[in-house]
């Protein structure tokens, strides 16, 4: 009786390890699917210098496994910048959050500041549709004037990264595809191993036309505003002196 017992509790024990062994490698085969196949596409709205990057995900083929982690990486040029204030307002209002990788300054010209990265994780579950949205609202930087005549400066927006991860999978099986270490989280608290989607076609970056200065005004401009300024003061001092206000 112990005996059969005892049996009856191991092979329980082996084809519940078989069962969860063949769920993580139906799990894998899944997201080496979506390694494969899934497409990102980026469009820049609104004008002018305040912008929306919207990043779509179509995760193909459709359908979500509970534990897949997805990160967007963003590699932006000097020329634009995001707000963390403005991202911090945002707050409950979106189903995503970011990681900026340095300190932002919103004052500074795009010649004298470096580009950034942002890390964004959408709220991912079975639940979510196989297209996503995320809209991160950016900003451009002024930039110097040109003294060729040009009216416009344009800055180039990269095509974001998309990348996945799941626990129960390894560098072994999802192999050829890339691999990269970047935060799990929007906490920084620790890295983790993501896999990069392979896009489908070439990546179709996003241009910004930022209107700039006109550098042959520098000289007469700056000229004709100390003129008016020394005007303005010997006029004031004149009516001053005549009226004896001090």
């Amino acid at each position: 009786m112990h005996f059969t017992f005892f049996y009856h509790s191991v092979l329980t024990i082996l084809l519940t390890c078989r069962h969860l062994t063949v769920m993580g490698e139906n799990s894998c085969a899944a997201l080496k699917q979506w390694l494969q196949s899934t497409t990102v596409s980026l469009e820049i709205k609104n004008k002018g210098f305040h912008r929306e990057a919207e990043t779509t995900i179509e995760l193909q083929p459709g359908g979500a496994f509970e534990d897949v982690r997805v990160l967007l990486l963003h590699a932006w040029p000097s020329g634009v910048y995001v707000d963390p204030y403005q991202l911090a307002l945002l707050g409950d209002a979106v189903d995503w959050q970011i990681l900026v990788d340095s300190t932002i300054d919103l004052e500074m010209p795009a010649h004298k500041t470096l580009g950034f990265v942002t890390y964004v994780y959408p709220a991912f579950s079975e639940q979510t549709p196989s297209v996503l949205k995320v809209s991160i609202p950016i900003h451009g930087r002024y930039h110097q004037p040109s003294f060729t005549g040009e009216t416009f400066s344009s800055v180039v927006i990269e095509l974001p990264k998309l990348l996945l991860r799941m626990e129960k999978c390894s560098l072994a099986d999802l192999e050829p595809h890339t691999a990269t270490e970047a935060p799990c989280n929007a906490d920084n608290s620790s890295m983790c191993l993501w896999f990069q989607v392979q896009h489908q076609q070439s990546p179709r970056d996003k241009t910004l036309h930022l209107p700039v200065g006109d550098g042959s005004l520098v000289t007469p401009v700056c000229g004709l505003t100390l003129a008016v300024t020394m005007i303005c003061c010997l006029a004031l001092s004149k009516y001053t002196w005549k009226y004896r206000i001090v």
